[in-house]
């Protein structure tokens, strides 16, 4: 059985016991996370399909952490006035355990 959720602004296809990253959710390490906003789930042929989300399906998870990701490097210059700057960005995210999928 497998489902897609949408949280943060993207989806993710998710199964029970799987570990994924999302942009950063309230809760702290321990912590059981319900995503509602079920897309689609699937179990063998049975496709459920939701327009836009599947009615009664959740999707329970627990917070494993909540780190920050990988740095992002940015770079300006303008040629003419010789002027540049270097910046850098790093994107807060939580690591989430699946725990059940309820259709």
């Amino acid at each position: 059985m497998y489902a897609i959720v949408r949280t943060g602004g993207k989806q993710y296809r998710v199964s029970e016991n799987s570990v994924i990253t999302v942009e950063k959710l309230e809760g702290n390490p321990g912590d059981t996370v319900e995503l509602a906003d079920v897309l689609l789930v699937a179990d063998g042929d049975k496709v459920r399909i939701g327009a836009p989300a599947v009615q009664g399906a959740r999707v329970t998870a627990t917070v494993v952490e909540t780190s920050r990701g990988k740095k992002i490097r940015g770079y300006t210059y303008k040629k003419v006035k010789n002027v540049q700057r270097h910046y850098g960005h790093r994107q807060w995210q939580t690591t989430l355990k699946i725990n059940s999928i309820q259709a």
